[in-house]
């Protein structure tokens, strides 16, 4: 009697440490997320299924074009990419991303850029000056998001820059669906 009692127990502490351990993990290291809405086509979908890094920005610093999660409000997490970094000039002119004066290029929206009409822009001009804010350069612990579909993207154009106390993490993996399946590098 007193085995089967002592084998309950066991039982019982496992269960209570995997449990801990899975809300330790949950809450400080990764966490799933879906995409909604087609701002960030055509590097993700609508539906998309993912595991955010909440690890990486509380040891390091983001990184351009690293895909982040964010606060964008109280209720709701956006997904976008980071353009522009602390002491960076961030502006578009004629489709041409210029970070501190230099064009820069972005191939993760080429595709997109390609099937757009005629004269038409991808990425409407604006500079750092006229987004929310008026700063003549990203101050520190901020970052400047865009979503990889600019006609359809809710970010820093509008939002203005974004804290790094608002950053949930860095997205790394894409795991759903299965065929689209891959690790997610900026």
């Amino acid at each position: 009697m007193a085995k089967k009692k002592n084998e309950w127990l066991d039982w019982v502490k496992a269960l209570l440490i995997a449990g801990l351990l899975a809300v330790i993990v949950r809450m400080f290291l990764f966490a799933p997320i879906v995409v909604d809405g087609p701002s960030m086509l055509p590097t993700l979908h609508d539906g998309d299924h993912m595991i955010v890094n909440k690890f990486n920005y509380m040891i390091g610093k983001p990184e351009r074009f690293d895909i982040v999660v964010f606060h964008a409000t109280a209720q709701k997490d956006y997904i976008k990419r980071v353009i522009g970094v602390p002491g960076d000039h961030v502006e578009v002119q004629d489709d041409t991303l210029y970070i501190n004066g230099e064009s820069v290029e972005e191939p993760f929206i080429n595709d997109r850029k390609q099937m757009m009409e005629g004269n038409q822009d991808f990425t409407f001009d604006f500079s750092l000056e006229e987004l929310p804010g008026g700063y003549q350069e990203i101050p520190p612990e901020h970052v400047l998001v865009l979503g990889d579909n600019r006609g359809n993207s809710t970010d820093s154009r509008l939002l203005g820059l974004i804290s790094y106390d608002q950053l949930v993490g860095e997205v790394q993996l894409l795991y759903w669906p299965m065929d689209r399946f891959r690790f997610i590098t900026g």
